[in-house]
């Protein structure tokens, strides 16, 4: 996905600033926007416009209002830049938590809004790559446990050696066509049926 294909969704309660960070995205090329003035109904927005990024700028945030756009942050998997025009660090610590990859306070100038955006998307973009590693090795850990389990039960009650036990699952798995986990898995399920 290039950059200029990118749907930006602008969330700006004042429209001045909202036609600052707009002007600032198409200058820089970006001609998808939508810009909304609300953040009442913005999920709903989000499912409507599926933006691929989410600028959101708000002057003085009150405790209420983050808290709403934090448990949104979190639920929609996007990256997104927050502008505020100032923070105390618990804010700052929320809006990490809740996922927001660009936190900028008192810094909404045109001429930062893509270098900004564009940080967003890379750090976005690395930390879900980390985070699709780690479920990929987690999944991985997993399989490799059952395939010892349902090894350990072939051995016993067919009497094989490791090798052979490894080499019946490999089989079956290529003859079924499927994953050599899920083999072993309904090996372990069975035995436990039948043990």
């Amino acid at each position: 996905m290039s950059h200029f294909d990118l749907a930006i969704l602008v969330i700006d309660e004042n429209a001045v600033r909202a036609a600052i960070i707009e002007d600032g995205l198409r200058e820089a090329g970006h001609s998808h926007v939508t810009v909304v003035h609300t953040v009442n109904g913005i999920a709903r927005v989000i499912e409507a416009t599926r933006p691929d990024v989410i600028i959101i700028d708000i002057e003085n945030p009150n405790r209420d209002m983050m808290e709403h756009l934090f448990q949104l942050t979190r639920s929609v998997s996007r990256p997104i830049a927050m502008f505020v025009d100032r923070s105390d660090s618990a804010s700052i610590e929320a809006a990490v938590e809740a996922g927001v990859s660009a936190y900028i306070v008192d810094g909404l100038k045109k001429e930062r809004v893509k270098p900004i955006l564009d940080m967003a998307v890379i750090r976005f973009n690395a930390f879900s790559r980390l985070q699709r590693e780690l479920e990929e090795a987690k999944s991985a850990l997993e399989d490799r446990k059952v395939i010892e389990r349902a090894k350990g039960i072939l051995m016993k009650l067919r009497n094989l050696s490791e090798e052979e036990a490894y080499a019946l699952m490999r089989q079956t798995a290529m003859n079924e066509k499927k994953k050599m986990a899920d083999i072993a898995q309904s090996v372990v399920t069975a035995a436990g049926l039948l043990m």
